[in-house]
């Protein structure tokens, strides 16, 4: 499950700053004059306006409830630190018959 959420959290942060990216500035009205109009025809008369800010507010619910799941599992997991037999120390013999 963990592994689930840190995946939809990343596609998730990814789809909002495209989302973001995408949306005209507050600003943005005195180019539809000079012939920028086209996005009324694609999205209806209201424009991206609607659809975009209802989509940048799922997107962000949907961020935060990850963020705060995530932050929750994290938080609370269990560490299991394993711990390593000591094996015996065998002391070497000296080998005989080398060099001796």
């Amino acid at each position: 499950m963990f592994t689930f959420l840190v995946i939809l959290h990343v596609f998730v942060t990814i789809a909002m700053i495209l989302i973001v990216l995408i949306q005209t500035g507050r600003g943005s009205e005195i180019g539809a004059a000079f012939g920028g109009g086209a996005s009324q025809t694609l999205f209806g008369s209201a424009g991206t306006s609607g659809f975009m800010t209802r989509l940048t507010t799922i997107a962000a619910v949907i961020f935060m409830l990850t963020s705060l799941s995530l932050a929750y599992l994290y938080s609370h997991r269990e560490y299991v630190v394993k711990t390593v037999p000591h094996s015996e120390k065998v002391e070497e013999k000296p080998q005989e018959g080398r060099g001796q």
